[in-house]
């Protein structure tokens, strides 16, 4: 259910030495919401992902998170502000099993092969942590691939692993990074059910480049260009924006 805000973004800048990679970007949030940002290659949208998950530090703009003004986060503060990302080339771990993989999500600063010792977690604690990994695995259908090794799953479940290990920290925020990149129409159906599902618990900011995937499953759309927000709103709303089509929508993108 859409009801309250829990994200503002106002007035965000980014630059790369002289480069403007995003100028004076605002958007905001609602619980239970499906957002999606979209736009031509190099329009900004990662970057925003990454001044919002710790990874860039922002030339300016304010950052409200539940109603509270904080300092853009460290990508080490976003299990504890409620936000959980994924990643566009995944970021699994090839020699830890799908579970460690995902048990490893409660912590997104851990970064050793040790569950245990990575997250400070007493033997009780890393036996109730396998046991919600486990069911994270399940929601996202792939409940069978606990004790397989990361490097031997198809491309499609590395994406429902990743989501799983995004989901394991619990985010009232969770950061999609092209999430169909790469996946066929039978995962792509998949993929829609389960961002849809996810609702229920989290709210969810989607970059995409799959327009049957973002026009299908967003309840608002921003649109950038340049470094700017060019549109947003609807899904029927930015479809019929005239900038968008030429910006985006008539290079061909509905198919990327």
């Amino acid at each position: 259910m859409i009801n309250q805000q829990i994200l503002e973004i106002d007035s965000l800048s980014v630059n790369f030495g002289g480069l403007k990679a995003l100028s004076n970007v605002s958007l905001n949030l609602n619980s239970g919401e499906i957002l999606g940002l979209i736009g031509p290659n190099g329009a900004g949208k990662t970057t925003l992902f990454n001044a919002l998950s710790g990874f860039v530090t922002p030339a300016s703009g304010n950052l409200k998170l539940f109603g509270e003004q904080i300092e853009w986060p460290r990508a080490d503060q976003l299990v504890k502000l409620g936000i959980a990302r994924t990643l566009q080339g995944v970021g699994l771990f090839p020699d830890l099993t799908v579970l460690e993989n995902v048990m490893l999500g409660a912590d997104i600063g851990a970064r050793t092969g040790l569950i245990r010792a990575a997250l400070g977690l007493s033997h009780r604690d890393e036996s109730a942590l396998a046991q919600k990994s486990q069911t994270m695995l399940e929601r996202v259908y792939a409940g069978h691939l606990g004790e397989r090794r990361a490097d031997t799953l198809s491309y499609p479940d590395t994406k429902r692993v990743a989501i799983a290990r995004a989901l394991v920290s619990d985010p009232k925020i969770l950061l999609l990074d092209e999430p169909a990149g790469g996946l066929g129409g039978q995962d792509i159906a998949w993929l829609n059910g389960l961002i849809r599902n996810i609702t229920s618990s989290c709210a969810v900011v989607l970059v995409e480049h799959h327009m049957d995937v973002v026009m299908s499953v967003c309840n608002r759309i921003y649109v950038l260009n340049f470094g700017e927000v060019i549109a947003s709103g609807s899904p029927d709303q930015v479809r019929n924006n005239p900038d968008v089509v030429t910006a985006y929508l008539g290079s061909g993108a509905n198919n990327s």
